[in-house]
């Protein structure tokens, strides 16, 4: 399984993020792992092909001691053996990435204007 690890947070950092994922409505019903959905443009053709039937896709996330973990493996909704749940291709693969590292970015600025009693 191709994933993304983003490792050595502290367990508020944890914490904060579940509290994020849980106001976009990402859980999935199991502790610790939500679903980070991937909008049609990410996906590959098959995929696109498949949305009606199989969509929407989404990808895994998991909360980790000290950690997340962002499987880039795009799943289905609607089935669990299909064609179409496939990795994306690696340019849609980074901007999954680039989300969850903006993820992580913003709940920390927000523990350091917390802590430091800052504004804006």
């Amino acid at each position: 399984m191709r994933a993304y690890t983003i490792d050595e947070l502290s367990p508020e950092t944890v914490e904060h993020i579940k509290d994020r994922l849980m106001l976009m409505d990402c859980a999935s019903g199991v502790e610790k792992l939500f679903w980070l959905p991937v909008e049609n443009e990410l996906l590959e053709p098959v995929q696109r092909e498949h949305e009606a039937e199989c969509g929407p896709f989404r990808l895994a996330l998991e909360l980790m001691d000290g950690g997340v973990r962002l499987e880039l493996l795009a799943r289905a909704t609607e089935k669990m053996r299909c064609e179409c749940i496939a990795y994306l291709c690696p340019a849609s693969e980074r901007v999954m990435m680039e989300r969850l590292d903006a993820l992580v970015a913003e709940v920390q600025q927000d523990e350091l204007q917390s802590l430091f009693g800052l504004c804006c």
